[in-house]
């Protein structure tokens, strides 16, 4: 006699399977996934004034961080047993293999940053407290449309307790780093 589920079971993938499946080849190999929370999200197509803000902010911070932090750009990351998201950018603590022998953790990660065209409303409210909920002691959010910078620090388990927005002619520097200042302005050229 078998059992009759009156619902479907929903199967929740943990971190190391989402990896073990990327690595088998399970997934197309230009599919735009993230894991997050135990569901395999897909993620929007990248537009050009998504593309131009990662492309400022990679050479900003290759320039200003040089040797004290590791650029890393859409790459993943793995944030408990739940969740591999791809932030645009991460500034990640030095390692001798730059990562290549295992995906860098929450603990790793100086500073996060999500550039948000058309998804702001998911970055605000699931991947913003994602980042708080596992320490990432700062994370910011490039609002391409409203053209301001989104900083969010002092993580806790209900999310950042601090956050300000950043605009127009000001500029912020990532706590980690202080030599890693942007100008909001540059990174929305004419």
């Amino acid at each position: 006699m078998s059992a009759v589920l009156e619902f479907p079971q929903r199967h929740a993938v943990s971190a190391q399977e989402y990896v073990r499946m990327s690595e088998a080849g399970v997934f197309a190999p230009d599919a735009r996934l993230e894991l997050i929370e135990g569901e395999i999200i897909e993620m929007a197509p990248i537009g050009s004034p998504h593309a131009g803000a990662v492309k400022i902010l990679n050479r900003f911070f290759v320039r200003l961080a040089g040797d004290l932090a590791i650029v890393s750009v859409q790459d993943p990351l793995i944030i408990g047993d739940r969740s591999v998201p791809q932030p645009d950018l991460a500034l990640l603590r030095p390692r001798a293999d730059s990562y290549s022998n295992s995906h860098p953790s929450a603990a790793d990660v100086l500073l996060v940053v999500e550039v948000s065209d058309s998804t702001l409303r998911f970055d605000i409210e699931t991947k913003i407290p994602l980042y708080a909920r596992f320490g990432i002691a700062e994370a910011w959010v490039v609002d391409v449309q409203a053209r301001v910078l989104r900083v969010f620090r002092d993580p806790g388990a209900s999310g950042y307790r601090t956050s300000l927005v950043v605009s127009g002619g000001e500029s912020v520097n990532a706590l980690a780093l202080p030599a890693v200042v942007v100008a909001v302005s540059a990174l929305f050229p004419k």
